[in-house]
């Protein structure tokens, strides 16, 4: 017992006199039980949109995920404001993240921060996506950077952008959707606790009949209400591996109001979870979000 007590000692006093990035390295060599312990997984959330607000409502996410659910999370936001579409300072964050989860809208971000993306996306690590994220980006015809106009599609087997041959579209702003489990995804483990049915306020997206991309599996269908076009159900979430052997989790609800409601608040959290591998968590309780839409006034 003193021997091991003795070179416990040893050992920490060794970790204390290491620099953060020798620690790191030195962590990762240690016993598995150790390095549990002692690294924590990163995930950057990258945000800016018009219209959600995916800015105010994903930092509840990160704060939960840190002070419940044993993770590290770094929020990146447009500058200097959500209406910002040339400029989201940080992302090079993502060479050391673990989970990036993405809540943009047409952003025309310069090449050098999309090369932090398109260096994530090819590391083959996870990815997340909210609603607008299926047209992240609006790069003009004859811009060498239109390809990511198509983010959606290559990162999370959704629609390539708005509109298009796929006809993205959604059913009018006065719509809401009820939301049901695929009795064929009931068992998957990012549903647990999940209520087999129940309200969001997000108008109804369609992404049918070509999207998702072949090999997603579909986890929730949602049913337009007060639709002002003729409406057909559509899935609402899914998985997929993208083509970079990713794992990819996308939602297409994502309004603020969504985050107020427990089973939507646990989907995003079981989801977390199974991008990174790990087991679905013992839930902590409903988060407390209230984020008005339309981007409150500064």
């Amino acid at each position: 017992m003193k021997t091991n007590r003795r070179t416990f000692l040893q050992n920490a006093a060794s970790l204390l006199a290491l620099s953060p990035l020798s620690l790191s390295a030195t962590l990762a060599n240690c016993h598995p039980s150790i390095r549990t312990k002692a690294v924590k997984p990163y995930i950057v959330f990258v945000t800016g949109d018009h219209e959600y607000s995916g800015e105010l409502t994903l930092p509840y996410i990160a704060d939960e995920l840190e002070k419940n659910y044993g993770m590290r999370t770094k929020i990146l936001e447009a500058h200097p404001d959500y209406n910002s579409e040339k400029d989201i300072p940080g992302l090079e964050a993502l060479k050391e993240a673990d989970l990036a989860v993405f809540f943009l809208r047409w952003r025309q971000l310069p090449q050098e921060q999309l090369q932090y993306i398109d260096d994530y996306l090819k590391s083959g690590k996870p990815v997340m996506g909210f609603r607008t994220t299926t047209h992240a980006f609006n790069y003009p015809d004859g811009d060498e950077r239109n390809r990511w106009n198509a983010f959606g599609e290559f990162a999370f087997g959704a629609p390539p952008g708005w509109g298009g041959a796929a006809k993205h579209t959604h059913y009018g702003h006065k719509s809401t959707t009820d939301v049901t489990i695929l009795p064929e995804a009931a068992k998957n483990p990012i549903l647990t606790g999940v209520e087999p049915a129940f309200h969001a306020a997000s108008w109804l997206y369609r992404v049918l009949p070509d999207y998702p991309a072949k090999g997603a599996v579909p986890l929730l269908m949602g049913k337009s209400i007060n639709p002002d076009k003729e409406a057909i159900d559509n899935p609402v979430a899914w998985t997929w591996k993208n083509q970079w052997g990713g794992k990819a989790f996308m939602t297409t609800l994502g309004h603020p109001e969504d985050f107020r409601v427990e089973s939507f608040q646990r989907l995003v959290i079981n989801a977390i979870h199974w991008e990174l591998g790990k087991p679905v968590p013992k839930w902590k309780g409903k988060i407390d979000i209230d984020v008005p839409y339309g981007h409150p006034k500064k």
